[in-house]
């Protein structure tokens, strides 16, 4: 079965690298990553949905997020104390988007896209831009997330609050206490894998580069992102199946929040989406990751051709 997704099987000796796995690299990979994204200071955490939970904590804002969006997303926000307006938006399946303005600064949700400097590019001094390891991320570990900004007094701020409120002094018992916190602390596992999986990454977006280019030439798409290759179809289901009898995984991203009951009581307005639900009947993800073959690749374009009708 060719999977959509390449996801590794991670196996650490501790007894080799519990010289490596330790504090130290955390604070190290923070350093690391918030260089290579272009920006000055960084906070690890244990998920992107801690991460988007954090900033929003008791904010009681209104928040404006696309309908086809992951529910984990919904949750941090809900959870968090705010309400939702649905928009009919599908744009931002992929790449980076404003999750929201605040009066002073902006949330950048990156859960699924890393780039070079990329704060640099879409974010000013004060922002907050938020990123995911989940493991089918374009950088990926045992799960983790990672926050970053220009503006060290919110970073800071967040280094206490994902370590139960306290502070960094190397003994445990030593630590102050500066406002009850929570456990959310990107751990020296996850940081290890993550680090290394940044350094392939230049590589890994050069073969998805030449994965994508394939793609969009024979199935005459335009699309851009490293973490997701998505196309439209009609007679979805037949779609799948058949490409499920050819061996070829699928996947669909993503259904309509909007129509879960369980967030009705957290909306704001009444949702028309008429983008959106129409997206929702169509679209299907593709094998996309740098383990593909060149074979592979045109094996799924034929498949993919001769299997159902591409939307356009």
């Amino acid at each position: 079965m060719i999977s959509l997704f390449n996801i590794p099987n991670y196996v650490i000796n501790t007894s080799v690298f519990s010289n490596k796995i330790n504090d130290n690299c955390v604070g190290e990979f923070e350093h690391k990553f918030a260089s290579y994204v272009g920006a000055k200071y960084a906070c690890g955490i244990s998920s992107a949905t801690n991460a988007i939970f954090l900033t929003f904590l008791n904010k009681k804002q209104e928040i404006s997020v696309p309908s086809m969006i992951p529910p984990v997303v919904i949750n941090s926000l809900v959870n968090a104390g705010n309400k939702i307006r649905f928009k009919d938006d599908v744009s931002w399946v992929g790449d980076s988007y404003i999750l929201h303005k605040f009066k002073n600064y902006k949330v950048i949700d990156s859960a699924q896209k890393v780039s070079k400097d990329q704060f640099l590019k879409e974010a000013n001094d004060e922002d907050l831009m938020i990123f995911s390891f989940y493991p089918t991320k374009p950088v990926g570990s045992l799960d983790g997330g990672m926050i970053v900004s220009n503006d060290k007094n919110k970073i800071d701020w967040f280094k206490k609050a994902v370590m139960n409120g306290m502070g960094y002094e190397k003994n445990s018992w030593d630590r102050k206490v500066y406002f009850p916190g929570w456990k959310m602390y990107l751990s020296s596992y996850q940081a290890f894998i993550a680090n290394k999986n940044l350094d392939k990454l230049m590589g890994k977006q050069k073969r998805l580069s030449d994965i994508r280019n394939k793609y969009n030439n024979e199935l005459c798409y335009s699309n851009t992102s490293d973490h997701l290759y998505r196309i439209n179809v009609k007679e979805r289901i037949n779609f799948i199946q058949n490409l499920k009898i050819n061996k070829i995984s699928t996947g669909i991203h993503y259904s309509a929040s909007h129509k879960i009951d369980a967030y009705k009581e957290y909306l704001v307005g009444e949702p028309h989406m008429p983008i959106t639900e129409s997206e929702e009947l169509t679209t299907v993800s593709i094998p996309f990751h740098e383990n593909l073959t060149n074979d592979e690749v045109t094996y799924i374009i034929k498949c993919c051709k001769e299997t159902g009708k591409l939307c356009k």
